[in-house]
């Protein structure tokens, strides 16, 4: 995928599993309940040591559907930005902006999605090349501050994560955001073997989400 297919894909999925988990089999396993949940852009964050071996797998799986987009998330740097993304990974996420990381990502002509709470940390961000930010923790500020951001910044993409669920993602569906990040719940429900609720739970938020914007 090039990078304007990549940031297609994932607006065109509106939202993101973050995907934890201690093991690589946990790892895959929520992945994939989360892809047959309808829920086909997948974050997997290096709080998992296996990470990396959990992208290079569900990239090539995964490899012929171009619905689905395997990124890499809890990126702290650009040395491990790079093992993402020689492990395939189609998207940098990051808790915070890290200048460094946006050059490596620029250079590979990857998606970096830095973790932000300002507007001055969203200007630097886009200065930097980003072409999406990630409103962090969402649930520290409300959806109003979304649309809020939209005032001064309307060219902005933004993503939310942070206390995103079943209860309020159509409140969130009903912001200017791009695109919401879900995990919590999956990941417990992972933890407990429960795959074929993650799946289910899944399925729930994409109908929620695409009910409350009218699709």
């Amino acid at each position: 995928m090039i990078k304007i297919e990549v940031l297609n894909a994932l607006k065109q999925s509106k939202i993101v599993a973050v995907v934890r988990g201690k093991t690589k089999e946990m790892g895959i396993k929520i992945s994939e309940s989360c892809i047959r949940g309808k829920v086909k852009a997948i974050e997997v964050t290096y709080t998992n040591k296996f990470a990396s071996e959990i992208i290079k797998e569900l990239s090539e799986k995964y490899s012929e559907d171009k619905d689905v987009v395997i990124g890499a998330g809890t990126v702290l740097d650009s040395e491990t930005a790079r093992m993402a993304i020689m492990s395939g990974a189609k998207y940098i996420v990051s808790p915070s902006f890290n200048k460094e990381t946006a050059k490596l990502c620029n250079r590979y002509n990857i998606p970096y999605i830095p973790g932000v709470m300002t507007i001055t940390e969203i200007v630097t961000a886009y200065e930097s090349g980003v072409d999406f930010v990630k409103i962090f923790p969402g649930n520290v500020f409300g959806q109003g501050h979304i649309n809020s951001i939209k005032g001064p910044l309307p060219h902005v993409n933004m993503m939310v994560t942070g206390g995103v669920n079943l209860d309020n993602i159509d409140l969130w569906a009903n912001t200017a955001v791009d695109l919401v990040g879900i995990g919590g719940e999956l990941n417990k429900l992972g933890v407990l073997g429960k795959f074929d609720e993650i799946e289910e739970k899944c399925n729930q938020y994409v109908d929620k989400f695409n009910k409350a914007r009218g699709i």
